[in-house]
């Protein structure tokens, strides 16, 4: 998957660098938490977003889209 041009929030931003820089996604990584089978913002903090989709075996298209709204740039 490629970012979209006008996307702030790409594939290879860590999950500490994503909640810093957008506080408003923290309850989106909280979502995801269930699937993952672990908080995400405790086990995975330092990991890229692809890198935590493959881990976690979640869908990065969706992962992505889900905190671009939550960040109001969708």
């Amino acid at each position: 998957m490629t970012a979209k041009k006008d996307s702030l929030i790409t594939p290879d931003m860590t999950i500490l660098e994503v909640v810093s820089a957008f506080r408003k996604t923290e309850p989106v990584f909280h979502r995801y938490d269930e699937q993952a089978g672990e908080c995400l913002c405790c086990q995975a903090l330092f990991e890229t977003l692809r890198d935590a989709a493959r881990k976690y075996s979640l869908n990065l298209d969706q992962f992505l889209a889900d905190l671009e709204e939550a960040a109001g740039w969708s």
